[in-house]
């Protein structure tokens, strides 16, 4: 059974780190719950604390995926139009490789805020603030899953 929960844990984990990147995972608590698998072994005993702490660290980091991009969207006068270009932007990005998904975020912000009604200095001045709120949260997320890992791996071996 340990070692279910071992395999179990790390997919988790690494299908988080994954997720911090694409954006229909949810990369933090998947991250977060490899974490409390391994918690459930005999090998391994994190104390409440770090366990409650990193809990409320996945939890702030989760709602700020949602916020960040709709703030600094917002802070410069974007739509929702641009927000939702920006995510199909990055979708259809990574097809084409981690550059890909960052042109597909900006170009996909850029686009939404035209489709949107915004003129062509408005869409590219909202598009940029939107790509950079979705970079940033990206970045967060990128930061708590590899920290994760990095206690699974400290942990383990």
């Amino acid at each position: 059974m340990e070692i279910f929960l071992f395999i179990l844990s790390a997919l988790l984990i690494i299908v988080g780190s994954i997720g911090a990147v694409v954006p229909a995972l949810p990369g933090p608590p998947l991250g977060y719950v490899g974490l409390l698998l391994l918690q459930l072994t005999d090998k391994v005993q994190f104390s409440t604390s770090f366990l409650v702490v990193w809990g409320i660290v996945v939890l702030a980091v989760t709602i700020l995926d949602y916020l960040l991009p709709i703030w600094t969207t917002k802070k410069v006068g974007g739509s929702k139009a641009g927000i939702n270009g920006s995510i199909i932007g990055m979708v259809v990005g990574i097809i084409f490789t981690p550059i890909g998904m960052i042109l597909g975020t900006l170009l996909g912000a850029i686009i939404g805020e035209i489709i949107g009604g915004a003129s062509g200095d408005k869409a590219l001045k909202s598009g940029l603030a939107t790509f950079v709120g979705t970079m940033l949260s990206i970045g967060i997320k990128l930061i708590v899953c590899v920290s994760l890992l990095m206690y699974y791996i400290i942990e383990l071996f």
